[in-house]
């Protein structure tokens, strides 16, 4: 039976992040991929024109049919954004067991913010307890916790405990709003501080990082690997798709990274 993992996100009309990059992510590490879409945006690689929220009884049927149905490994929850849908979300999960990761998707790279403010709290109540990983990036971090960002290696594995306590059961600091030669994530556990570093690429077509990070690592999970082989894998793997960004060439802003920098020719 081939492993299976279920995303709960956005849909990108542009095709480089969201529901579109999630599955393609599944497809390219060897998982089944399963969706759930929260919104529709109008999206291309330079702006967000538009969100429309899919009404929550939809959402809930979505999630039914699917877990009711199939049997899913991991979950990857992106783009959500109200305080109600984050409720319909962790509501219509509660039975499910296995991991759970969670990308708090709060600004599209193109500027427009997806998570207002009033959202954190219930972020953080419903959804925070039932992650088995959180993966902010630095700036998502400091929003969570009501601080400014940071980049020293000791300020974000502080910062990463202060999430830790929380709720999730683990926290990926992604450091690639960072500065300096080298991009390093920084897992933080209960018991340890583990780094993940590569060489950081100069390229603008980043667009979708973030959420294919994540379901890089729901991949790995749902494929049987611990969190640290997850992560590692999907670090490395996504360092790849980012190098070769540039070859694809869709759009005049950031364009996406090459989910399938390993099939195409």
């Amino acid at each position: 039976m081939a492993s299976t993992a279920l995303t709960i996100a956005g849909s990108d009309s542009g095709g480089g992040a969201g529901i579109q990059a999630d599955l393609k992510t599944f497809s390219a590490l060897g998982v089944y991929g399963c969706s759930v879409i929260t919104a529709i945006t109008a999206q291309n690689t330079t702006t967000v024109s538009a969100v429309h929220p899919v009404p929550l009884s939809v959402i809930s049927a979505q999630i039914a049919a699917v877990l009711e149905d199939i049997e899913v490994h991991a979950i990857k929850i992106g783009m959500l954004g109200d305080p109600d849908l984050i409720a319909c979300v962790a509501d219509a999960i509660r039975d499910f067991q296995g991991p759970v990761v969670l990308d708090p998707v709060m600004v599209a790279k193109s500027g427009v913010e997806l998570l207002p403010d009033h959202s954190m709290a219930a972020l953080k109540m419903h959804l925070f307890p039932r992650a088995t990983l959180l993966t902010p990036n630095l700036h998502e971090a400091a929003r969570l916790l009501g601080t400014d960002p940071v980049e020293e290696d000791r300020e974000m594995c502080a910062q990463g405990r202060e999430l830790l306590a929380l709720g999730p059961a683990a926290v990926l600091m992604k450091g690639g709003h960072g500065a300096g030669a080298a991009c390093t994530d920084w897992l933080v556990e209960p018991d340890r501080n583990l780094p993940f570093s590569a060489e950081r690429i100069a390229t603008a077509n980043t667009h979708g990082t973030g959420c294919t990070l994540s379901s890089a690592i729901a991949a790995g999970l749902a494929s049987g690997l611990s969190m640290v082989e997850a992560v590692r894998r999907a670090h490395g793997w996504l360092h790849k798709a980012i190098r070769a960004a540039d070859d694809l060439n869709i759009g005049h802003g950031h364009g996406p990274v090459h989910h399938f920098h390993e099939v195409w020719t």
